[in-house]
């Protein structure tokens, strides 16, 4: 396995990070799944009435909408496992880090001084699996935490809050 990906068993990687749960796949392919039923749902009446739609091109019409149709399912069904290795995420006394994506990777620092508001969030799919998000939302936009198991998402939650009102009460 490499190196990059490789955790211990407390679920942290050789820098400090924390990794999903397993569960947060599930999840994930759960979404998808409905996403591609919606794409289905777009695209089998394109399909149906190409006639009308794509009149003198409908060669090329149908074409088009099945290609994009097959890449965004090939999409769909590789990103829950991409997603998942490369989440990862880590908290200290003075921030919070989030390094998540797909494509192109993003690292988000979040300093605790900045933060407004923490809340938990539980889906739909989420919740039937034991899963929740922390939205942290400071002065200058938002972050979150996805797909984290419940009740370390509710620890996280409130050490953050913690955090800030013990900032607070500093500042007084």
């Amino acid at each position: 396995m490499n190196e990059e990906f490789a955790v211990d068993e407390n679920g942290l990687t050789a820098d400090g990070y924390h990794v999903l749960d397993p569960k947060s796949k599930t999840s994930m392919y759960l979404g998808n799944l409905i996403k591609c039923a919606l794409l289905s749902a777009l695209v089998v009446p394109v399909l149906v009435f190409s006639d009308d739609i794509f009149a003198d091109q409908r060669a090329t019409g149908c074409a088009v909408v099945i290609a994009f149709y097959v890449i965004a399912l090939i999409y769909l069904m590789i990103t829950p496992q991409v997603f998942y290795r490369r989440y990862r995420y880590r908290l200290d006394d003075d921030k919070v880090e989030v390094r998540r994506g797909v494509f192109f990777v993003t690292h988000t620092l979040v300093p605790i001084e900045r933060v407004h508001q923490v809340q938990v969030r539980k889906g739909p799919i989420n919740k039937m699996l034991g899963l929740a998000d922390v939205q942290i939302t400071t002065a200058g936009g938002a972050a979150s935490l996805e797909f984290l198991d419940e009740s370390t998402a509710e620890s996280i939650a409130a050490r953050l809050n913690e955090c800030v009102v013990k900032l607070l009460k500093e500042r007084d």
